[in-house]
């Protein structure tokens, strides 16, 4: 039991005994007894005391069993046989007893027996507020246009309380709105219900819904209240216009985007719901049909990507205006205003353009002559569209700029075909962009030739050897020279400068190929007579102005092993046997015999080796192999023959090695004859008449006879040549013989590293002095003492001198 039904138990219970009597009294001479209890009393509650309402004794109660018959389905009260007092036995719900009802009544019969009695009671049963009013369903859902004006009605549930009378819901409370209240109204059986009024226009853009709180209040002490919420969607009508973020866009976007690229993504708004608020995006009648053919719009997204080819060089700007339309019955519009900058992009090579070129030039060409102009462009702006021209560094040309993308080629240093016989000349252009773009184009730049070049030996001087008893019309050598220059200016003509030796011209001892250069000798030559040539040849071109330039010619005829040595002492007539005497007291290594020999060939060829081709006794002499002195090797002894026979032969360097003989008849004499020192000066003593003396005179005679001529041969030739070239090798050989009878002293120069002595056969009263060589090398001087009689020198005798003098300056 709640604490309300409680209070009102209690306050029952004092007002129950006056209630009964008074009705006890009213109905005294009525049948049925009435009584009126409240609701919700506690089991127990005595409701009346039947013994003193009905007249009855108590004390028979129990014998004549009195019970309560309740016509109903189920047992409210009892009564107490003891007392007599009804009670109450379960609690009592008017709602569930009499659900709907404005009065309730419970009906019993009151039954004893012995008489048998039954009395009628009729028990009202009184409602309390036990319960509070309440709506058949919690939330209230209403719809409402914003467009529906103020002061419309809208109906919504009453309120249900199962209380009666004062008790059941007597108004209606709306909570607190500025939109909407309430109007409480009564039905015909009382009831009462609440109007939902609306006070003030609806926007469903500012407010879509309202939550409403519906309180239902009864009229019990105190009063009970019941809630319901009220749920008002406010429903749109196309009353806004689609709108934009923004009204105008200016857009950047990069030439060559690909296609599909996103340009923008327009975003409008609606600010309605439902098919007002779908937007259908399209191009304004202002956007032209090049734009809409470059740019896509996508109707229900509102994205806009690139459709065709965006070249910065054809259109810069785009101009478009995008409208969105709702899909309301009265459709909306909204429009959006865009500007699409195309940005340049380096996509243009730049490109040159040839406008003269002068090709073949000469050689010779000018500095700062112009040889090409050329044109440079380029398509794009900017950086993109600024160019620089350039060619490559290591050629004889420079750019020079004529006029504002105009370039002029000239020529900035001297050319030379010889060197560069064309050049191919790459010009590359380059703009700034970023990366930057570049083009070329390569022009080939012909040089003519002129003659500008000298025709050019290998070697200022060319030296020549040629083998002596060469064959007429021999080839020497191909003196070729070298021309850079082309055609006319390359061909070559060959010729010797006229020069005389000696009476002769070198066309008559030489010839050559004016074609080729090749030099051929048309004589045989021959070293003892002509040892070398010195001439020039010439190379001249067959440019204009011809230039020409010549090589000095050194002719050396090389020596052959042709002439035999001859042995000119001891001087012997041909094919006799040469007789010396000696003294048998001869001491040992004293010399007995010096033998020469001369041969007229080279240096080389010349160099006499002596040797003993027979002996009678080969332990008394010796022969010294280089310089032919014959001496003893011991003192002779009685058993030793008076008469010895040496047979010595002298042979030269060459190959194959010619030789001659000579025989020697050596007599033993026991005159005392004092034999010739070794390197010193030792005097022999001979008869001045004898026929070794006679024979050795007639000899050195002939031999000095014959080298005078050759030496004043040589000496004039030699003054027939012309002085040599400075570059010409500074060593010649020359062959001087001469007699001098005045002069009594010989000498040989020599640069061989071999000792060749030189000795003079003096006269038997002569004497002989023999100098030893220095090292190889150096120059070799030989002298002899004057011819003299006895021991002592006799200066102012008959001299006979020969020199021999080879030379290298």
């Amino acid at each position: 039991m709640t604490m309300e039904g409680f209070i009102c138990s209690q306050h029952w219970k004092r007002y129950v005994p006056a209630v009964l009597l008074f009705l006890a009294t009213l109905n005294s001479t009525s049948a049925v007894t009435h009584y009126s209890v409240p609701e919700e009393l506690e089991e127990g509650s005595v409701v009346a005391n039947l013994v003193g309402d009905l007249g009855l004794d108590v004390k028979t109660l129990v014998e004549r069993k009195m019970r309560i018959e309740i016509i109903a389905n189920r047992k409210y009260l009892d009564v107490n046989k003891e007392t007599g007092e009804l009670y109450i036995v379960e609690r009592i719900d008017r709602e569930s007893l009499c659900p709907a009802k404005t009065s309730c009544y419970l009906k019993m019969e009151a039954i004893i027996e012995n008489p048998k009695r039954i009395f009628y009671i009729e028990l009202e049963i009184l409602d309390i507020n036990d319960n509070a009013p309440h709506f058949r369903r919690d939330t209230i859902d209403l719809d409402i246009s914003e467009a529906t004006q103020p002061g419309e009605r809208f109906s919504v549930s009453n309120a249900v309380d199962q209380d009666v009378g004062s008790n059941s819901v007597k108004t209606y409370r709306l909570s607190e709105s500025d939109y909407f209240t309430t109007e409480i109204q009564t039905g015909r059986d009382g009831s009462k219900f609440a109007d939902l009024i609306l006070k003030k226009k609806l926007d469903r853009e500012q407010q879509a819904v309202h939550y409403l709180i519906l309180t239902a209040v009864d009229g019990g002490m105190p009063s009970r209240s019941g809630t319901a919420s009220i749920i008002v969607h406010v429903l749109d009508t196309n009353d806004n216009a689609p709108t934009f973020d923004e009204d105008s866009h200016n857009i950047t976007i990069m030439e060559n985007s690909p296609t599909g690229s996103l340009v923008i993504h327009l975003n409008a708004t609606d600010m309605d719901e439902g098919s007002n608020s779908d937007l259908i995006y399209s191009y304004s009648l202002y956007t032209s049909e090049k734009t809409q053919e470059t740019f896509n719009l996508n109707p229900s997204t509102g994205e806009i990507t690139v459709k065709g080819v965006l070249n910065y060089e054809d259109v810069r700007i785009y101009d478009m205006e995008v409208i969105a339309t709702d899909k309301g019955a009265n459709a909306l519009s909204g429009q959006c205003k865009l500007k699409i900058f195309v940005e340049d992009m380096n996509d243009n090579h730049p490109e040159i353009s040839i406008k003269s070129f002068q090709s073949p030039v000469n050689e010779n060409i000018e500095l700062d002559t112009v040889i090409a102009v050329v044109s440079v462009s380029d398509k794009d702006s900017g950086d993109n569209g600024v160019v620089d021209l350039h060619i490559p560094d290591n050629m004889p040309f420079k750019l020079r700029e004529s006029s504002d993308n105009y370039y002029e080629l000239v020529v900035s240093e001297p050319l030379d075909r010889e060197k560069v016989p064309e050049y191919d000349i790459t010009f590359t252009v380059t703009d700034r962009g970023s990366p930057p773009l570049s083009d070329n184009e390569t022009m080939t730049l012909e040089l003519l030739d002129v003659n500008d070049n000298v025709p050019q030996f290998p070697q200022s001087f060319s030296t020549i050897r040629v083998m002596e008893n060469n064959a007429p019309g021999a080839l020497l050598s191909s003196l070729t020279a070298f021309d850079p220059d082309l055609h006319e200016n390359q061909y070559l003509v060959y010729f010797i400068l006229e020069k005389e030796i000696a009476n002769t011209s070198m066309s008559m001892l030489f010839s050559i190929n004016p074609e080729n250069g090749n030099l051929y000798a048309l004589k045989t030559f021959d070293y003892e007579i002509e040892k070398e040539f010195l001439f020039h040849i010439e190379a001249r071109d067959s440019g204009s102005p011809p230039l020409s330039s010549n090589v000095i010619v050194h002719i050396i005829i090389v020596d052959q092993n042709d002439n035999a040595p001859v042995i000119v002492s001891p001087w012997r007539a041909h094919g006799s046997v040469v007789e010396e005497k000696i003294p048998r007291s001869t001491d040992k290594g004293s010399l007995v015999a010096k033998v020469i020999a001369l041969d007229t060939d080279s240096v080389h060829n010349s160099r006499i080796t002596y040797q003993f081709l027979q002996v009678t006794d080969a332990t008394l002499f010796s022969l010294d192999q280089y310089n032919g002195e014959i001496r003893t090797m011991r003192m002779f002894s009685y058993r030793d023959p008076r008469h010895q026979r040496l047979v010595v032969v002298a042979k030269d360097n060459g190959e194959p090695a010619l030789s001659a003989t000579v025989t020697i008849k050596l007599s033993t004499v026991e005159t005392a004859v004092k034999a010739y020192s070794d390197m010193t000066e030792v005097p022999l003593e001979y008869d001045i008449f004898s026929d070794l003396n006679l024979y050795l005179v007639i000899g050195l005679g002939s031999v000095s006879f014959l080298l005078l001529i050759t030496i004043l041969v040589t000496i004039v030739l030699k003054c027939q040549k012309p002085k040599p070239s400075k570059a010409a090798p500074p060593c010649r050989n020359s062959v001087i013989s001469e007699r001098n009878s005045t002069i009594a002293d010989s000498t040989l120069v020599s640069n061989d590293a071999y000792w060749y002595s030189l000795f003079l056969a003096e006269t038997r009263k002569g004497k002989l002095v023999v100098r030893q060589p220095v090292p190889k090398g150096s120059r070799y001087i030989v002298s002899s003492i004057p011819r003299g009689t006895g021991v002592t020198d006799t200066s102012d005798s008959a001299a006979s001198t020969l020199q021999v003098g080879i030379k290298c300056q």
